[in-house]
């Protein structure tokens, strides 16, 4: 497709943008950075420890090592891309003006598969903590998500300002609960513990350390990306950002290096305290390790804020990541239309039911599978737009520039490429659902949508001055 097959929907597009826009400057670089964090906390809690089944802790701490140099090199990346081009659509934004439409929607569609999913992941997993604490009495969780969708939705309905500092707070609990675990887990760290699942002696290069061999790394990739999964979302904030061009790449690597620190202080004091056969099959690791403490039950308390904030912000994720590609007619443009909050409202409540109706399956490591192919294929998608235009637009406006340059998205673009190929070794049926999803997606755009695009949207105004600009040169 070419930029003259984008045609402008609305009227001169004035009145279409207008009823399409967001609360400007809402945002400084610590509460992005919140944003950052509040996306990822959960996994800090719950999920990670189910990679330990896959490949010890052996293979869980070299997948993560390999997994958060991933993520900072493409989180630097990002902030490059998200300086040189603020706008909603975070990484579709980037995608459309390196890949073209095809690119763009296809990036934008694995973004949204993977923070519509997570949600639902996150939901059972606050449902089951709502019932081991046995609060309000109850014992089925369908009505946890319910409330969980519906309160959380209602509070982003009232403008991104309230929600951003609500999440900052609940954020900021959640990472007291954090200390409190790690300070109670180093009077029980034994180094023994580590390593106490036996060698699989079928597995190739198995050892205390490998107990399932070097497979055991590949598989335990999908669990080390739940230590950072959605950290990529703090470039959606950009058009509610106060100097975006300064404040999202400061937020966005700030809250990559608080999320490197607690990932790692969870993985070494939590199986080094209730040692890694245990942990890898508890629901609730933190609080296990533990045991039965003044400071467990605390932190169990507090784990149920560590989960309601990444649920909360990867709402607020969804929504944005919707409205760009509704603003920009890449999905219907019903979808983009903002309250007088400048709430975009279908975009908060039509994946909210999707993900709410997912979330009744009840399978929670099914929908954590689903939402990593769906990142991780938006990673290779994102690292393949920075190579693209670093080469070809080479002085394009970067009011950040990445360390490295392409060598660092290059790495990057090298690890996200095993981890997708990882989310089918892990659980193929979760990943082939989810590719099925986006192939449906494609199809859509081929088949409708991609001669309905909104030429002065954003997103295509990027692109088209781009393309302006080369015709000139």
């Amino acid at each position: 497709m070419t930029i003259e097959d984008v045609q402008v929907t609305g009227a001169a597009g004035t009145d279409y943008l207008a009823k399409r826009t967001l609360r400007s400057g809402t945002a400084g670089w610590v509460l992005l950075a919140g944003l950052g964090v509040s996306y990822v906390i959960s996994g800090d809690y719950a999920g990670w420890n189910s990679g330990i089944a896959q490949g010890g802790f052996g293979g869980l701490l070299i997948a993560t090592v390999l997994i958060a140099g991933m993520y900072l090199a493409m989180v630097l990346g990002m902030a490059e891309l998200s300086a040189a081009l603020p706008a909603a659509g975070g990484g579709y934004t980037f995608a459309r003006r390196a890949l073209g439409p095809w690119g763009g929607f296809a990036t934008g569609t694995a973004v949204l598969l993977e923070y519509a999913i997570a949600p639902a992941a996150i939901a059972t997993f606050i449902g089951g903590y709502v019932e081991s604490l046995n609060l309000f009495g109850i014992t089925d969780g369908w009505w946890v998500y319910l409330a969980v969708y519906a309160l959380f939705i209602g509070v982003h309905l009232t403008g991104a300002g309230e929600a951003l500092k609500a999440m900052f707070v609940i954020t900021a609990i959640a990472l007291v609960g954090l200390l409190v675990f790690a300070v109670s887990a180093w009077g029980l760290f034994e180094t023994g513990n580590l390593t106490d699942i036996p060698a699989d002696p079928n597995a190739v290069g198995s050892s205390s350390f490998l107990p399932f061999g070097v497979f055991g790394i590949w598989a335990a990739v999908p669990f080390a990306i739940w230590f950072f999964l959605a950290v990529e979302g703090v470039p959606l904030a950009a058009e509610e950002a106060r100097e975006p061009e300064k404040n999202v790449p400061k937020g966005i690597i700030s809250a990559m290096l608080v999320l490197i620190v607690t990932g790692a202080a969870v993985l070494f004091l939590a199986t080094g305290a209730l040692g890694a056969q245990a942990i890898s099959t508890s629901g609730n690791p933190l609080v296990e390790a533990l045991g039965d403490s003044g400071a467990a039950k605390l932190v169990n308390y507090i784990g149920l804020a560590g989960l309601v904030a990444s649920f909360f912000s990867i709402v607020y994720a969804y929504s944005r990541q919707t409205f760009a590609l509704s603003r920009a007619g890449y999905l219907p443009t019903s979808l983009s239309v903002t309250n007088a909050r400048k709430a975009p409202v279908l975009a908060l409540i039509v994946p909210g039911v999707i993900g709410f109706a997912l979330s009744l399956t009840g399978k929670g490591a099914m929908l954590l599978n689903m939402a990593v192919f769906g990142a991780a294929l938006s990673y290779v998608l994102m690292m393949v737009s920075h190579i693209v235009l670093r080469v070809r637009e080479p002085n394009m406006p970067r009011p950040y520039r990445t360390p490295g340059g392409i060598a660092t998205t290059a790495f990057a673009l090298v690890i996200a490429c095993a981890a997708v190929i990882a989310t089918f070794l892990v659980d193929p049926v979760a990943a082939t659902w989810t590719l099925v999803a986006f192939c449906a997606f494609m199809a859509y755009f081929g088949l409708y949508s991609r001669h309905r695009l909104v030429a002065n949207s954003p997103d295509e105004e990027f692109a088209m001055l781009a393309k302006a600009e080369e015709e000139l040169e």
